[in-house]
């Protein structure tokens, strides 16, 4: 395998991970040495890859990925619907928080991504014995969703509307929910 080709499998491995990967692993991964990666690694970053070093092993930091949250309302027969319409459309679905006058912001992470995610998610909601956290709000709860672009994140916000499941922030809902959180 060329460098090249091993750079360009290398960068497929760190995106669809969901946690650091170490450089041992890539070495034995590849049948290369560690010292072969860190130098892979090296000129990853020389082309504005942002590869960022852990304790744990490298993690890419996708630019391009933003990120928005959307305060839907929905019943809970649409919790499915709600997750596909966003993932067909590019988005992440990164967590659900609700925001409580008494509790503050209560929040869980969800990393959906795909359809197969979002069907896991609500399999586990209600296949346990769980409820959906919005119910402690009246069905409204936030999504923060990550997606390539600032259009992607427009198309969502527009279908998430034309569904009826997008939601104005009330007078007392703070507009940045993670400062002093």
């Amino acid at each position: 395998m060329s460098g090249e080709k091993r750079r360009e499998n290398l960068l497929k491995i760190l995106r669809e991970s969901d946690e650091p990967v170490s450089g041992t692993k890539l070495a034995e991964n590849f049948h290369v040495s560690r010292q072969v990666i860190v130098q892979d690694i090296a000129l990853l970053r020389a082309k504005n890859h942002d590869i960022i070093s852990t304790h744990r092993g490298y993690v890419l930091q996708e630019k391009g990925n933003i990120q928005r949250v959307f305060k839907v309302k929905h019943s809970a027969e649409k919790l499915l619907d709600e997750l596909n319409l966003i993932v067909d459309l590019g988005g992440q679905v990164e967590d659900v928080f609700v925001y409580h006058k008494l509790y503050g912001v209560i929040r869980v992470e969800m990393n959906v991504k795909s359809r197969k995610d979002a069907k896991r998610y609500v399999d586990g909601i209600y296949g346990g014995v769980s409820v959906p956290l919005e119910q402690i709000t009246s069905e409204y709860h936030y999504h923060t969703v990550t997606a390539d672009s600032t259009e992607t994140l427009d198309e969502i916000q527009e279908e998430l509307q034309k569904q009826g499941y997008l939601v104005a922030l009330r007078d007392y809902e703070p507009v940045d929910f993670w400062s002093g959180v």
